[in-house]
């Protein structure tokens, strides 16, 4: 009776263990999960009292940037990627005490993206030029990031696939905008248009167009993931820019 017993015991702490090590594990490749979840940072450029371009419309660049963050983030949470807004209303970073409340904004920016850990960033903007027939998307990365190139290729082909622009441009590198020098990830300036263009500050305005456009910046970022053998492929784009014309901002970004 009492080896029986005895074995009893032992049988019973073996499926103790047993149980306790299958939830032991299941927990840590549930927390493994949560951590290595992707996570991606749109920044909408400007905002409050800094309106960036004023368009022939009147449209304000941070009211059409903070349109396209809002529409482009639940793109990325349907494929399960983690989105981190820098903002998702018309405000800045800035503290109200700032001396310069531009710069202040900036450096938050940045510090926000390198605290997120994110695999990329997205900062959208719109442009403006002289010469009002100049339009379309243009993507810009820094020199000294392959990985900022490579997203920023797969965006521009993806724009021009997409949106079929009457003149597609190339993307190109810029290291004086401080958010794509200051970023430990790889960024990209996705400029999506021109506010100065009269056509195009319409339909950049417009509903429809906006979905059509951040539906193409996500397939771009989705296509460079997925070469990147982040995610598995969905929908790859690419396809070869055609010529470009040379137009850049002044703007620090």
């Amino acid at each position: 009776m009492k080896k029986r017993f005895e074995f009893f015991m032992v049988f019973c702490l073996f499926v103790t263990s047993f149980v306790l090590a299958r939830r032991g594990a299941a927990l840590v490749q549930s927390k493994k999960a949560e951590t290595s979840k992707l996570c991606v940072v749109i920044d909408a450029g400007h905002g409050d009292n800094d309106p960036g371009k004023i368009g022939v419309n009147d449209a304000l660049e941070k009211d059409v940037n903070l349109s396209l963050a809002l529409k482009l983030k639940p793109l990325f949470e349907n494929k399960k990627i983690q989105v981190i807004l820098t903002r998702d209303s018309d405000q800045t970073l800035a503290d109200s005490s700032a001396t310069n409340k531009k710069i202040d904004d900036m450096q938050k920016r940045v510090k926000l993206i390198a605290d997120s850990k994110a695999v990329f960033t997205i900062s959208l903007h719109q442009n403006s030029y002289p010469d009002s027939s100049v339009s379309g998307p243009q993507v810009f990365y820094y020199s000294q990031s392959p990985d900022g190139e490579a997203l920023a290729s797969h965006i521009q082909d993806s724009l021009n696939e997409q949106l079929s622009p009457a003149s597609p441009r190339s993307v190109k590198s810029n290291d004086n905008y401080y958010l794509l020098k200051k970023t430990p990830t790889p960024t990209v300036i996705v400029e999506c248009g021109f506010l100065s263009n009269p056509d195009e500050a319409a339909r950049l305005i417009d509903e429809d167009y906006q979905n059509k456009l951040v539906r193409a910046i996500y397939l771009g970022a989705i296509s460079y993931l997925s070469e990147a053998d982040s995610i598995s492929e969905e929908d790859p784009v690419s396809d070869e820019n055609a010529g470009s014309e040379e137009v850049l901002s002044s703007e620090t970004r």
